[in-house]
């Protein structure tokens, strides 16, 4: 059985999941007014992991929302989009779903690791899911990685934005300069 997120406080977190729904209908606010479908397009990659999170489901909707867009129809299609958006994010995010988007992240990289490396991203993994770390002290673990393995892709996320904390020096930092 997966465990609520505490959204009333930092245990999760440094911005409430109020904020990051906020900015994300800003960014979305923008996609509206430039009129282009490659600015939704944009939106749907770059939101990807934040949309999982909230509703896999709604995800796959939305997917299909910008590929069966036919020439002509942008303002049908951002209309529906928005439609699913606002579902997909009215359901709150679980430990588990955001497991589950951090293993789909895994799976970028996880062919260049060693093991070493491999059984301490598990050891977080596991961390965080008995709420002994938070999600954003997981993914300031990550980050660095996406660096290291060059994944743009994973770089514009808006998932890695608005849940990190940015700190410095990590555990793969650590492992990295011992492999030096």
């Amino acid at each position: 059985m997966s465990k609520k997120l505490e959204i009333r406080d930092s245990a999760i977190h440094n911005i409430p999941e109020k904020d990051l729904k906020e900015f994300v209908f800003k960014k979305f606010e923008d996609v509206k007014k430039s009129n282009k479908i490659k600015e939704l397009i944009s939106f749907h990659t770059a939101n990807k992991f934040m949309i999982m999170s909230h509703d896999q489901e709604k995800l796959k909707k939305l997917g299909h929302v910008v590929a069966d867009y036919k020439k002509g129809q942008l303002l049908e299609a951002v209309i529906e989009y928005e439609k699913h958006l606002r579902d997909a994010l009215e359901k709150e995010p679980t430990i588990k779903t955001h497991c589950n988007v951090i293993m789909h992240i895994f799976g970028y990289f996880s062919q260049n690791f060693n093991k070493s490396e491999k059984e301490l991203f598990f050891d977080l993994l596991k961390q965080f899911q008995e709420e002994k770390i938070t999600l954003g002290r997981l993914l300031s673990e990550i980050n660095p990685i996406i660096f290291r393995f060059n994944s743009t892709y994973l770089a514009s996320q808006t998932y890695f934005l608005l849940y990190s904390e940015q700190e410095e020096g990590n555990l793969f930092k650590i492992l990295a300069k011992d492999n030096i």
